[in-house]
């Protein structure tokens, strides 16, 4: 696996390089400013993830983004950052990012990060995209917040309904409603995040 890891500050570059070594990934390349960054991909290196530093050099917010996916033709790109807030973190994976890694997470989750990346998948750390949505989680019902407990257990709708006393049509429907008030994709996705939040 090759690795691209571009970000101005020479500590954090040359740290998150050596993590990335130190888990057996043996070719890390590191830039300074994304034009460094694109000049190597232009130089048809083969990598197999890009991760840039959100406030570098050349990055001009989302636009930096947009720049290196093109140039780079497929290969995953994400960003790094110490300061953006999880709405920009939304916005770059709306955009296509492969992901988001906060600096502050563990070296250990950061290595782990960039090989769910590598293989396709989009890392997004719960935690940190939902810092806002307490304001979503104040929203959730007594009533959802049983069915979300029930999803974290593992439960089916029919058991979830056979707990609370409820038709298992009404399960369903607070399941969607409780989903889109989370943001979460599916059942799995919003146990998740509520596991994430303590909320259940």
């Amino acid at each position: 696996m090759r690795i691209l890891v571009a970000d101005d500050h020479d500590l954090v570059r040359e740290t998150i390089a050596a993590f990335l070594r130190s888990e057996g990934i043996d070719d890390v390349d590191t830039a300074a400013t994304l034009d460094e960054a694109i000049a190597l991909v232009d130089r048809g290196i083969s990598f197999d993830l890009i991760l840039l530093d959100y406030n570098m050099p050349g990055m001009s917010g989302l636009t930096g983004l947009d720049r290196m996916r093109e140039a780079s033709a497929g290969v995953p790109v994400a960003l790094l950052s110490g300061t953006a807030t999880a709405d920009i973190a939304q916005a770059a994976i709306r955009s296509g990012a492969a992901g988001f890694i906060p600096k502050t997470l563990p070296s250990k989750t950061i290595v782990s990060a960039a090989q769910v990346m590598a293989a396709g998948e989009v890392f997004a750390p719960y935690s940190f995209m939902t810092q806002v949505p307490d304001g979503k989680a104040a929203e959730l019902t007594p009533r959802e917040r049983e069915v979300l407990r029930g999803l974290c257990a593992g439960k089916s709708n029919k058991e979830i309904a056979r707990d609370l006393d409820l038709q298992e049509v009404t399960i369903k429907l607070h399941v969607k409603t409780l989903s889109r008030k989370l943001e979460a994709r599916n059942r799995t996705h919003a146990a998740m995040i509520a596991k994430e939040l303590n909320l259940a």
